[in-house]
């Protein structure tokens, strides 16, 4: 299955759908030091489809004549900082909106299905009528904004237009499914709240749900504080008990049935076989480097080792912001290395990160987890093939009917 990804950035997500099944046709990302991250990275972590093309630049400057064959998955993150609890929040009315480019990408190349990634920050209410604009536009994508019409407008015909049933008569139209995830539920070693926007193309008529979560806090809990098995994992004394988990923890261990989940993974983890950056043995790690600098402050208290990290930021300018670090045992704390980073954000170990540790933490910090993507991508690749399946199986019978 042939794919296009935009925004690419280092890759986070077209890795996760390259390992789901998608070939990509083309990877699309503005980024100078993320491009050269996913050159210098093309052949260690992409190792199924090594031939992609790379176009460096503004996704609105493509060369749709550049494409030559159908495109089954759009995948991306489109810039998210219009939306960020850390921006401006101006959404429509930040330059950096990518969306409409989104939409058009899907009006043009007509995918069977498309992937995409946004902060949790789009769901916040003051964005509620845009957000349902960004929706309804992506379920019908043919029906374009016209000259000198508002955006406003343009929502209240699509919406006219839904509720009388006229779109669902014809054309290019979708079925979207927008869902609100926790990272760290998927088996991601950090509580990164990010929402999805999944489609499939209405013909086709695919049904889909967001995967069910698969690790969880409970779980977590009863490990370390029930059976205590997560400390014998580490070779560790169990450590106290904080006291806003205790009658949640009391609880788990008056229950007869275990969650049906696993726990959900932590810094400690994460980290786990990686010597201290400040050690000797960390000079050989590419990417493993300790930055001076640390401090907590109020609001910006760091990770602790024993829960999952903190959402990962790329930060104001570039900046990473003060909650990229990790509380050590004896309460002090430092920042995250790149290399520490990447593997909280589940890149493999051979990913290499280009330009400062700054630029790096950035490109890190605006990445999607590689097994989350993997993960959504997989469920979006089987429902593709089960319907190819249907369809090959129907053109079979058609034939032999008419035999």
């Amino acid at each position: 299955m042939k794919s296009i990804e935009l925004f690419a950035g280092i890759g986070g997500l077209g890795m996760g759908c390259e390992l789901a099944g998608f070939s990509p046709l083309a990877v699309i990302e503005w980024n100078k030091w993320a491009c050269e991250t996913l050159r210098e990275n093309r052949e260690r972590c992409y190792p199924l489809v090594r031939d992609w093309s790379l176009h460096e630049g503004d996704v609105r400057d493509f060369d749709w004549n550049s494409l030559t064959e159908t495109v089954d998955l759009v995948s991306g993150g489109p810039p998210c900082q219009p939306f960020s609890l850390g921006g401006k929040h101006r959404a429509h009315a930040d330059r950096r909106d990518m969306f409409p480019a989104a939409v058009e990408f899907v009006r043009r190349l007509r995918p069977r299905a498309f992937v995409f990634e946004n902060v949790k920050g789009l769901t916040r209410s003051s964005f509620a009528n845009y957000f349902q604009y960004i929706l309804l536009q992506l379920e019908f994508p043919e029906a374009t904004i016209r000259a000198g019409e508002t955006w406003e407008d343009h929502l209240r015909r699509l919406q006219a237009d839904k509720s009388s049933g006229q779109r669902r008569k014809a054309g290019l139209i979708y079925n979207v499914v927008p869902t609100l995830v926790n990272a760290a539920d998927h088996g991601v070693p950090q509580r990164r709240e990010r929402v999805f926007i999944v489609g499939f193309r209405a013909d086709l008529g695919v049904e889909w749900s967001f995967p069910r979560p698969t690790h969880s806090l409970d779980a977590l809990l009863r490990d370390q504080w029930v059976t205590g098995d997560y400390w014998r994992r580490h070779g560790l004394e169990p450590l106290p008990l904080p006291e806003r988990f205790a009658e949640r923890v009391r609880s788990l261990g008056q229950s007869l049935l275990p969650p049906d989940t696993r726990p959900w993974r932590t810094v400690r983890d994460a980290l786990s076989g990686l010597p201290d950056p400040t050690a000797t043995a960390a000079g050989g790690i590419p990417d493993h480097r300790f930055q001076d600098g640390a401090r907590a402050y109020p609001g910006h208290t760091g990770s602790p080792l024993d829960l999952p990290a903190k959402t990962l930021k790329a930060g104001d300018h570039g900046v990473p912001g003060g909650e990229n670090m990790m509380v050590r045992e004896d309460g002090t704390v430092r920042y995250f290395t790149a290399r520490e980073s990447a593997r909280l954000q589940t890149f493999p170990d051979g990913f290499k990160l280009h330009g400062t540790w700054t630029e790096a933490m950035r490109q890190i910090g605006n990445a999607v987890p590689v097994i989350l993507a993997r993960r959504v991508a997989a469920s979006v690749a089987e429902r593709l093939i089960e319907n190819e399946a249907r369809r090959l199986s129907r053109l079979e019978a058609t034939k032999r009917d008419s035999a």
